[in-house]
């Protein structure tokens, strides 16, 4: 939410044969002239648009039974593999039907589409959260008929209905096929828990950045995190084993202090020494300053002689929605310092920012999936 305008301007930029049509806070539709083809494939290359597809239409009324009545009919013969069930207005980090507690509206929203579901389909069980993308599957389904998941990971290749919740008394339809990773999670969220002892929700910020990115990290890695306070994302990265520098003038978590792999430095970004980097694989940042002030920091660090940092994953905050328009100026400044592969995502456990991830050679996300799979074998 919030970023509509940011969206339909990059939209615009990008297709500018795209027309602006129906709005509401957190969810936004186009008219594509009648001879595009292949919309619900299409990848808009947007930072802003969490989830895209082709719409096929809305349906309004009281009460979730009718809607869903009216969902179904509207649908009509469309063949899918999974339904994803979502609210465009809800806050970015709620949990939605699949592992909601009982006053989520949702969960009437889920209980009405499958028992108003036609004959020939097969709904199964509201899929639970996966802790990874690569931990979900197919709920399980009846026998008899056709069968699909609801609120599942897809898989990739498989067609997604979309019941998007703009109001209690319409809900819109969509289809896509599933691509991308973020095209897998219901709504573009990527499905992760805050567990208890997390000491901040940079913890789930974090967790995301680094699934949509998939930034090639191995064990034993050398990450150093500019604006790390008090600790969130730090205790995810060292929980994923990797070794920590966290570089913040404000306090850490007691608690994150006492993991092992993990050093702070109280300080900003700009007063460290450059030799405390020499050894640092992969740079973060999430300060509050504004993009400009991030960047200047973050390239004095990786044009030093002495750097030898594969990649970047960089928080940009967009103090005013005005900053949006500088993105691509953003990203090309990035690419300058020697980084070919960039890409941006407003993710949905952040806020009024985006995500930049950078890597000096696309090569690498191979081959650290590589190393990943041979870690999980050796272990």
């Amino acid at each position: 939410m919030g970023a509509e305008r940011a969206l339909k301007a990059e939209v615009q930029q990008e297709w500018s044969e795209f027309r602006p049509a129906f709005s509401k806070p957190g969810f936004v539709t186009f008219k594509a002239p009648p001879q595009l083809r292949g919309i619900a494939e299409l990848d808009l290359r947007s930072a802003f648009a969490r989830c895209s597809g082709e719409s096929l239409g809305s349906v309004q009324g009281e009460g979730p039974e009718g809607l869903a009545e009216r969902f179904w009919q509207q649908v009509g013969d469309q063949k899918f593999q999974q339904l994803h069930v979502w609210c465009s207005a809800r806050p970015a980090n709620f949990k939605g039907g699949t592992d909601a507690d009982e006053h989520d509206p949702l969960l009437s929203v889920v209980a009405a589409l499958q028992q108003k579901c036609p004959a020939g389909l097969s709904p199964g069980e509201t899929s639970k959260l996966a802790g990874t993308p690569d931990e979900s599957s197919t709920p399980p389904v009846a026998a008899s008929g056709h069968p699909f998941g609801i609120n599942a990971v897809a898989q990739t290749g498989q067609g997604v209905l979309s019941c998007i919740i703009v109001d209690r008394t319409r809900w819109w339809i969509g289809f896509h096929k599933a691509g991308s990773l973020p095209s897998r999670w219901p709504g573009g969220v990527y499905p992760v828990r805050l567990p208890e002892h997390a000491v901040s929700r940079a913890y789930a910020k974090m967790a995301e950045a680094l699934a949509w990115s998939r930034m090639p990290v191995v064990s034993g890695d050398l990450c150093a995190e500019l604006g790390c306070a008090p600790g969130g994302s730090c205790q995810l990265l060292l929980e994923r084993r990797l070794r920590v520098l966290g570089i913040d003038p404000a306090e850490m978590d007691p608690g994150v202090l006492r993991l092992p792999g993990f050093r702070h430095i109280r300080k900003r970004g700009r007063e460290v020494k450059k030799r405390e980097f020499r050894e640092v694989r992969w740079l973060l940042a999430d300060s509050n300053v504004a993009p400009t002030h991030t960047l200047d920091t973050v390239q004095d660090i990786v044009t030093h002689r002495d750097a030898n940092i594969r990649g970047l994953l960089l928080t940009l905050k967009l103090t005013t929605w005005g900053h949006a328009t500088s993105l691509p100026e953003f990203l090309a400044r990035i690419r300058s310092w020697g980084y070919r592969y960039v890409k941006a995502r407003q993710l949905a456990h952040g806020g009024q920012e985006v995500c930049v991830f950078a890597l000096r050679r696309q090569g690498l996300l191979r081959l650290g999936g590589q190393a990943r799979r041979k870690g999980l074998q050796q272990r």
